[in-house]
């Protein structure tokens, strides 16, 4: 039997993140090559400090001799990733932070993995890969990562508005929520730590003007005379961003993920093509645990698949439903490749990927969002309840 009560703690970080800035520069470089060829394979990665900025990685083009000319565009879309999120500091600003470009032809070692006799066959590396999801919010999410992002994509919507401009781009929430029979009911610590750009602020102003924003996200009651607020607690948060702290692609896996509330196989997703299982086989994952507990299957769900490099079809399905499933894990596992091909094919074509979608991805969570018309968040939708059900 699954512990009923118990207080939970995840947290979130913003756009303006070091960490988050690199994923976001790596998604959109992403997108680019994505939007040229849907076909192209890359592993870009980011690192960022003061006033400097530097991409690397490889990448594949079915016309490689195509990637000079395309190289060309790195540094406005790195500028145009920064100008968007919000920075515009005397140690790092959009305009005028140096941007070193260090991308490179993808290994044909590597290559030859993927692409068998009739192309792209094989997983784009080993690997575990979990998804997870839970009926405790609508998003059939885990409550305290899912309300995390939601606070600082209030925080950042009212500040890119010019409706609070004394809030940086730079920063990170926390929230321990208790759990009672099962079910998430009251905040009990809520950390908030958020640049601002005005430097006569105290903790107390900022808590004032953050306050109001993060009591219009959470559910109505879970803020009560007892929960205890810490806001900017180390007190002035000026310097915000690369300048403050140095950014990598791929640092933060669990914000991006579930929080901690569930298992992760460790591969980062940002700047990585769809033909990489990291990022495309854990997006299915969050898809089929998603749909079986949309199909009223289980309340709550864990899935896991595994890979090998050159090897197209999983080594393994494993699922749990913590006790709370109406038929057994095993029927669940049987039926699930009866519905849905877990090759890296059979997923980027399931779940349509191989599209310019992941720039948006790299802030606020991978998980638990709506699904976009254009087919971003495909793993989000619940299209597949009704054929699980039929297979089990």
């Amino acid at each position: 039997m699954a512990r009923q009560n118990y207080t939970f703690t995840s947290e979130s970080v913003s756009e303006g993140h070091p960490d988050k800035v690199c994923d976001r520069i790596s998604d959109a470089v992403l997108d680019a090559f994505l939007a040229e060829d849907p076909l192209a394979r890359v592993a870009a990665e980011t690192f960022a400090t003061t006033n400097r900025v530097v991409i690397g990685g490889e990448v594949g083009l079915t016309d490689q001799d195509k990637l000079t000319e395309y190289m060309g565009r790195i540094d406005e879309i790195a500028r145009a990733c920064i100008r968007d999120i919000g920075y515009e500091q005397d140690k790092f600003h959009w305009n005028t932070c140096e941007i070193t470009n260090l991308l490179h032809e993808q290994s044909a070692h590597i290559a030859q993995g993927v692409t068998g006799e009739q192309g792209d066959e094989g997983a784009g590396d080993q690997g575990i890969m979990f998804g997870y999801a839970t009926d405790e919010t609508d998003a059939l999410m885990p409550a305290p990562i899912q309300f995390s992002h939601a606070i600082l994509r209030r925080l950042a919507e009212v500040r890119k508005s010019g409706a609070e401009p004394k809030l940086g781009p730079d920063a990170k929430s926390q929230l321990s929520v208790r759990y009672e029979n099962g079910e998430p009911v009251e905040v009990t610590q809520i950390v908030l730590s958020t640049q601002h750009l005005d430097d006569s602020m105290t903790s107390a102003d900022v808590r004032a003007l953050v306050e109001p924003y993060i009591r219009e996200v959470l559910p109505q009651g879970w803020l009560t005379a007892a929960t205890e607020w810490h806001v900017n607690p180390t007190g002035k948060f000026v310097i915000g961003g690369p300048d403050g702290d140095a950014g990598l692609t791929g640092r933060k896996i669990i914000v991006d993920t579930y929080g901690g509330a569930a298992p992760h196989g460790g591969g980062a997703f940002s700047g990585k093509d769809p033909t990489k299982v990291d990022r495309s086989a854990a997006y299915a994952a969050r898809y089929l645990a998603k749909n079986i507990v949309a199909s009223g299957m289980a309340r709550r769900c864990t899935l896991q698949l595994s890979y090998a490099i050159g090897v197209a079809r999983p080594l393994s399905i494993y699922v749990n439903t913590h006790g709370t499933g109406e038929v057994s894990e095993a029927e669940i596992e049987a039926a699930i490749p009866k519905v849905m091909d877990l090759t890296p094919r059979g997923i980027r074509t399931h779940l349509d990927l191989n599209k310019p979608i992941y720039q948006r991805t790299a802030a606020y969570g991978h998980f638990g969002r709506e699904p976009d018309a254009d087919g971003g968040f495909s793993w989000e939708r619940t299209d597949l309840a009704e054929a699980l059900k039929k297979a089990v």
